[in-house]
């Protein structure tokens, strides 16, 4: 058929009749004159065809099914699976009352919320007066209506792309899928966004023949507001609508007309960049709280190697779980494999639709590379690949056709093909009663701790306290105080930091102002923001401890551990009265005070701090990541808490405010590891030259302080930059310890008679019970 002919039965013909012949089962024959009541009769039937919307209605039936079993779990209560569910309402409360991404009245702007445009929509339900428990039924309910009409769309977009018989059982697969049920009925964003996702690939393959996409651009303007790993598999569409409009516009005369086919392609890229430009500019980050607390980009010290090998880790996870190497909870066995039959089905059978097959199955795994950088990309049941699986099943539903098609005879291919569909559908209905029995579980976790936890605070706590938590939907959704958020995910300040461990989280929670600072903590004793402990943040004893008596998984399945409460990786919660006294102890050594006036300090683990000189850890094994630690020790002038750096080999620094030609002493407060740093001592750069050895050995546990001085002719203006480094960078033992700081002293040799030397001999300040020296050589 030439392009000229379907151009002409596009005036009379649905889409789906102008794809391809196998579409045209569904849709009715064109006539030279429609009549008005014939042509809507026709336009009903090729988009309303009741089967799709059974389908659909069965979807919607196993999300109520779903939702009586977590019901029936707790009490008859609405509880959420997940605590990050009360993250979305928290946000779209604010929303629709006045305060926009705001997690509490009063805060400056945050991006804690992991979907934009979903915070939106349901901020438009409050804004209404849907609140507290209504909003998050409304949540739920909307998911699953949505994940119903994801699987009435995956429906018409198989029979478009090959036959009704195909877009049926596509549909089957997806509204039977335990997974996507589950996620639709679990009050996040995935069936919102599985919901875009297939609308605008739907509008791609409806407007596919025609050769000039309008809905299509404008649908992935929303989608990519929706998620950042829907953006990455809406530019893959965008691409094989460029490559169709393209195609179709080559017999277009003049630019203009070949331009006004492709002007509304980039509409994607303007959503997706102006939502980063409004968080750099409220925020001064591009990039959402999550991303910054979870990706493998964000750690301390970013390795392009150990990058792509963690990612190549969790790529190959994705793998083995789709494959169904590690059990077949999200789909058939050997899904991807099917998917690639079908796309290789496309390209020889029908290559006017290839493009968009190629787009389906490489923006999924395009999507599963984004989602493999983070460093718990499987978490929640695999949440954030969740709203892509309606795509995966549709393409293993083309491709079991095609297999079943070439093997089976002429007459016998229907057959075929119903019997291996038919058998893909067996092994997804085998999984659905155990995704319901574990959102029942889930939910009776979360009921048992955060939403019971919420419930004590709001009795036993005062009204006006600040609540520090490491699970921060539920607090603040539900309670009533101020909630810090110690991940970071609600609370600026603390994205970063949090990722650095407990030193940095613990300097930023003392920079903040006294009011703002939390008055209690409610943490997981198991996770690392329990080991604030070490600084003395904590009170003697905890004031309540809630334990889990919830049901747990009967088996984990991939991604199950992340929802900690069922695996009962979490099982322990602590509620403890903060005590802020040590964090206004002074904590500068003795030693600096006695070689003269500290002209700069280095705070090692303050993130803050530490930009403003410079500052960093010289490596010496790729891949080791200088998190930061919390100690106490109890000096003459009583307990001091420091935050350290974890170092393997060496550190740089500036240091500022110096008095050129006078001698400068560093005193340092290190802890070694295993009771030794080297065997050598650390060798002391000054601008690029070698000043001497610096000798700290350690002969006890717990940190000392030492001093080193720089002769005169070293400091030749009043900035320096300092290296501390191993003697041979290359052989163990290599130095390795906890650095908590460095004070940087000078003194007029008038006022003490020292114009630096070749060797200084300096006592560290008493440590409990023993001192330590530290002995320096120079050059």
């Amino acid at each position: 058929m030439s392009m000229e002919t379907m151009r002409k039965r596009s005036a009379y013909l649905p889409p789906s009749a102008i794809l391809g012949e196998h579409a045209a089962d569904t849709t009715a024959r064109p006539v030279d004159h429609p009549a008005g009541a014939a042509r809507w009769r026709r336009w009903f039937a090729g988009r309303f065809d009741p089967v799709h919307w059974a389908i659909g209605a069965l979807s919607a039936l196993l999300s109520t099914c779903f939702i009586l079993v977590s019901l029936s779990y707790n009490g008859w209560a609405f509880i959420p699976p997940l605590d990050d569910v009360y993250i979305h309402l928290q946000y779209a409360q604010q929303f629709g009352t006045g305060h926009p991404f705001e997690y509490n009245t009063g805060d400056p702007v945050s991006k804690g919320a992991s979907s934009l445009l979903y915070m939106v929509v349901l901020g438009g339900f409050a804004a209404f007066g849907v609140h507290g428990h209504a909003l998050l039924i409304t949540a739920m309910i909307f998911g699953a209506v949505c994940m119903a009409l994801t699987a009435v769309c995956v429906c018409a977009i198989g029979g478009r792309l090959v036959n009704r018989t195909v877009g049926i059982w596509a549909g089957l697969l997806v509204a039977t899928n335990g997974a996507l049920v589950w996620g639709g009925v679990s009050g996040m964003e995935v069936g919102f966004v599985a919901l875009l996702l297939a609308a605008t690939t739907l509008a791609v393959v409806a407007e596919a023949p025609r050769g000039r996409f309008v809905l299509a651009p404008v649908l992935g303007f929303f989608t990519s507001l929706a998620r950042p790993e829907a953006f990455i598999f809406v530019v893959v569409l965008t691409i094989a609508m460029a490559w169709i409009t393209l195609r179709h516009g080559r017999g277009d005369a003049t630019r203009p007309r070949r331009f006004a086919r492709s002007a509304l392609l980039p509409l994607p890229f303007f959503a997706y960049g102006g939502q980063s430009l409004f968080y750099l500019v409220a925020t001064g980050s591009s990039s959402a709280n999550g991303m910054r607390a979870k990706s493998l980009l964000h750690e301390p010290i970013f390795y392009p190697t150990e990058f792509a090998g963690a990612a190549l880790s969790h790529f190959n996870e994705f793998v083995r779980v789709f494959t169904g190497l590690e059990g077949f909870d999200y789909v058939i066995p050997a899904a991807p494999i099917a998917a690639l039959a079908g796309v290789i089905w496309f390209a020889r059978r029908q290559s006017d639709r290839f493009p968009i097959a190629l787009a389906l199955f490489g923006g999924f795994l395009l999507v599963l590379l984004a989602i493999s950088t983070m460093r718990t990309p499987t978490m929640h049941h695999l949440r954030y690949v969740q709203p892509f699986l309606p795509m995966l099943v549709l393409l293993t539903a083309v491709g079991l056709y095609a297999l079943a098609s070439a093997l089976g005879s002429q007459r016998g291919r229907g057959r075929a093909g119903a019997f291996v569909l038919s058998g893909a559908l067996l092994f997804t209905l085998i999984q659905i009663p155990a995704w319901g029995i574990r959102l029942g579980q889930q939910a009776a976790g979360i009921r048992d701790q955060q939403v019971s936890i919420t419930a004590w605070t709001d009795q036993h706590l005062p009204e006006d306290a600040v609540v520090a938590v490491n699970d921060v939907g539920a607090p603040a959704f539900l309670g009533e105080h101020r909630i810090v958020d110690l991940i970071g995910l609600t609370t600026n300040k603390l994205t970063v930091p949090s990722t650095h461990g407990p030193g940095s989280l613990y300097e930023a929670l003392r920079d903040m102002p006294k009011d703002r600072r939390p008055d209690y903590f409610v943490v997981f004793p198991s996770w690392s923001v329990h080991d604030l402990v070490h600084g003395g943040v904590f009170g003697d004893e905890p004031l309540a401890t809630f334990r889990l008596d919830s049901p747990t998984y009967s088996r984990i399945a991939p991604g199950g551990g992340s929802i900690c409460q069922a695996a009962r990786y979490c099982d322990v919660v602590h509620i403890h009265r903060a005590d802020w006294d040590a964090a206004e102890a002074d904590t500068t050594p003795v030693e600096a005070v006695r070689a003269g006036t500290v002209r700069d300090h280095v705070n090692v683990a303050d993130l803050d701090d530490e930009h403003e000189h410079g500052y960093r850890v010289d490596p010496a094994h790729t891949g080791f990541q200088p998190t930061t630690d919390l100690d106490t020790e109890r000096t003459r002038r009583g307990e001091i808490v420091d935050s350290g750096r974890k170092v393997l080999g060496g550190e740089i620094m500036t240091v500022r405010r110096l008095t050129p030609g006078l001698p400068l002493t560093i005193t340092g407060r290190i802890e070694a590891v295993d009771n030794e740093i080297a065997p050598h001592g650390i060798d002391v750069y000054v601008d690029g030259r070698h000043v001497g050895l610096w000798h700290r050995e350690e002969g006890r546990a717990g940190w000392t302080e030492s001093t080193f001085t720089v002769p005169a002719r070293f400091l030749t203006d009043n900035s320096a930059r300092i290296r501390l480094g191993s003697p041979d960078e290359l052989l163990s033992p290599l130095p390795d310890y906890v650095s908590y700081g460095y004070w940087f002293s000078q003194k007029h040799p008038a006022d003490s008679g020292d114009r630096g030397g070749p060797t200084t001999t300096a006592e560290a300040a008493p440590k409990q019970a023993g001192s330590a020296h530290g002995t320096t050589r120079t050059n």
